[in-house]
């Protein structure tokens, strides 16, 4: 069992997308998944066309309220479970802190719901340093960091490793890391040059695996799917089968 925050300071890398497309690509292997969303923006939750009428059905209610976060999940049919979010999510620092209580509210509700409902929690964060991507760490066993093939998402990459290794005295331990090229395109010679940069600078933690630019997976989430749901022969779910695949072999998914 494995708990990944998928984040990156910049947003268009695909962190949704691979939320979405992972734990799709789990559920049809069988493991029992959980997608929690944890960005007031709710693309996630959206996607399913889920959005709460209130915030207090919504993981927003976990800081709010001490609420179970077993009651707040949804049913999503094929796939699993789903946490939504809310925009409220924005204020949890303002009205709640950023002391240890707060940090570790999810950790320790994500602790409770796995005994109950045992599996794979895949956390969608916002992309932006704070409270709720700081939680999601906090919460995780491994940090996937989606990188597309453009400059500026390699610098939310690097940030993110800089902040990584600055929790490393909190934490205790070397925060498990993999980060993902996507919407690479073998065509452009920048695709395979953020490749290279990359792989200099992260070394082993750079998945084989590149999600290559798809319309399929692009498409997908507009009509409340996954992309083995819309289309599973094509390019953009085979490369999340061979995503589960390298991620199963190395350990990953076992943090």
């Amino acid at each position: 069992m494995a708990r990944l925050a998928v984040f990156n300071c910049k947003g268009g890398v695909g962190k949704t997308t691979t939320a979405l497309n992972l734990g799709a690509a789990l559920a049809r292997s069988g493991k029992q998944v959980c997608l929690v969303d944890m960005d007031p923006q709710a693309h996630l939750t959206r996607v399913f066309n889920k959005l709460p009428d209130t915030a207090d059905t919504s993981v927003f209610a976990l800081y709010s309220a001490s609420a179970s976060l077993r009651g707040l999940a949804l049913e999503l049919p094929n796939l699993g479970l789903l946490i939504p979010a809310h925009g409220q999510l924005s204020k949890v620092d303002s009205m709640f802190g950023k002391g240890p209580s707060t940090l570790n509210r999810l950790r320790l509700g994500l602790a409770t719901m796995e005994i109950e409902y045992p599996g794979h929690y895949l956390i969608d964060c916002c992309p932006f340093v704070g409270v709720l991507s700081l939680s999601a760490i906090f919460a995780s066993t491994g940090v996937l960091i989606p990188v597309s093939s453009d400059y500026l998402s390699l610098q939310g990459a690097k940030q993110i490793d800089h902040v990584l290794n600055a929790l490393e005295p909190v934490l205790k331990r070397r925060m498990p890391r993999r980060y993902l090229i996507t919407r690479y395109d073998k065509r452009r010679k920048m695709g395979e040059d953020i490749r290279a940069r990359l792989r200099g600078e992260v070394g082993d933690d750079l998945c084989d695996t590149v999600i290559s630019e798809n319309v399929s997976v692009a498409m997908s989430p507009s009509l409340g799917k996954d992309v083995f749901s819309y289309l599973p022969g094509c390019k953009g779910a085979a490369d999340y089968q061979a995503l589960l695949e390298e991620l199963g072999s190395d350990g990953f998914l076992d943090s």
